[in-house]
Parts: structure tokens; sequence; C-alpha cells
């Protein structure tokens, strides 16, 4: 029994027709729905995906308008990681996010989004299928294909251990960093060390990371971690 990798990310935004702007207009994903949080009907639930609204690709957000600017730090994740195919892509989407760029290395772009929610494209190969959303100004080659994971802040990394290795089973890579790969997809988590300042949730911070798992093993996975 295996998890299948990030099944979709959510986070918080105060503006949600930015939020679209940003997601659907620059990053090229498709606004697959717009609903409302099932816990509280009074906020707006955005979803953006690939074309099929697939999980593995799929970034939500819970609108608070005029929440505070939140503030990633140990116990929260602060970073989503996306595939992208080349060196190509990333020289196509360091001209197109500009000035949201942070940096730029072999392999890799950071940026952040309006509100402050860092993000990585990687050059990634995998077997997993590209997860592709059409925009008219974005080559399907140059896309986003999907998560490749989430980097969190810890200040005791060795404390989760056990959790992330016995009871969900992901798989230990090099430093404090995981698999997460079942029969159709895998995902990484990994954690950085954490900063001083203590984290402040609110708008541009991650609200949860959800895995993806069959669903006739829900119930299985329900009873271990209860366990």
């Amino acid at each position: 029994m295996k998890l299948e990798g990030v099944h979709h990310v959510t986070a918080i935004t105060a503006d949600a027709p930015g939020n679209v702007r940003f997601y659907a207009g620059v990053l090229g994903l498709r606004l697959v729905k717009k609903t409302v949080n099932q816990d509280d009907p009074t906020v707006y639930h955005l979803f953006f995906a690939d074309e099929q609204g697939d999980p593995g690709s799929d970034i939500t957000f819970f609108e608070y308008p005029g929440a505070r600017q939140g503030r990633a730090g140990a116990g929260m994740v602060h970073t989503v990681r996306w595939r992208v195919t080349s060196e190509e892509a990333l020289d196509f989407w360091q001209k197109r996010l500009d000035n949201h760029v942070l940096s730029r290395e072999p392999g890799r772009l950071t940026f952040t989004d309006p509100e402050g929610l860092r993000h990585e494209l990687a050059v990634v190969e995998s077997k997993d299928p590209p997860l592709v959303a059409e925009h008219p100004e974005i080559p399907a080659e140059l896309a986003l294909q999907g998560f490749d994971g989430v980097r969190a802040f810890s200040a005791d990394p060795e404390r989760s251990r056990a959790f992330l290795e016995e009871t969900l089973e992901f798989d230990p890579r090099d430093g404090d960093r995981w698999e997460a790969r079942g029969a159709h997809r895998g995902g990484f988590y990994q954690y950085d060390q954490a900063p001083e300042n203590p984290g402040i949730g609110g708008a541009g911070t991650v609200h949860h990371v959800a895995w993806a798992s069959p669903l006739d093993e829900h119930e299985a996975w329900r009873e271990r971690v209860a366990a």
C-alpha cells in the first residue's frame, strides 16, 4: 500500500481575481472550478490544474479577503515544486515570470506568486505522465508538467522520521528528503532548516498538502494513521 505522490496543494489568498490572473493567466493552469470551502461555505475555493483536472497537478486556494500577509515557519510547507522538461522551458519561464523570479540555477528556477507563495520549476526526468494545461501563449512542451513535490520547514526533522517512513511508508532519499511513489505516480517531501522567526498563517501560505491514494485503500489508511 503506497501513496501516489502529491494529490493537491491548498493555499490561502486574499485576492481571488488576482489569484486567477496569475495561476490561469501567467502560469497557464486551467481554472477547473470555483466552489466553496466545505468547512466554511462563506469562503470561495478556487481549483487550478491540468486540462483534465488530474490529481498531481491541482493547486487550490481558499479566499479570505483582507487576510494578513503570511510567512512560512517551522512546521509549514514553504515551497511547491513543479516539473518541466528542459532548460529551454526554464528560459521561457524566466522571461514570462519576469519580476516574480527569485533565482535561477542549472535545472531550477525559483519564483513567488503575487502574495509571496514560493514555487520552484525543476527539470525532472520522470516516467510519470505529464499533466499539462492548454494555454494559447504557452507551448505544451514548455508548460508545467504537474507537481514534483513540496518543501517544508522543520526545526527537528528526526521527530518526523518514524511517522514518514513507518506510518506513511515514504522512502528515504538523500538528506531530509523522502519520496512517496505508488504504481502510477510519485512525489517528494523535503525538510529544510526552519528560520528563527515563527510562521504566520495568512495570504501566500500553504494551508495543507494532500497525498494521493486509490479509493479502495482509504479505509486501510484511516486505520493505519489512527493506530
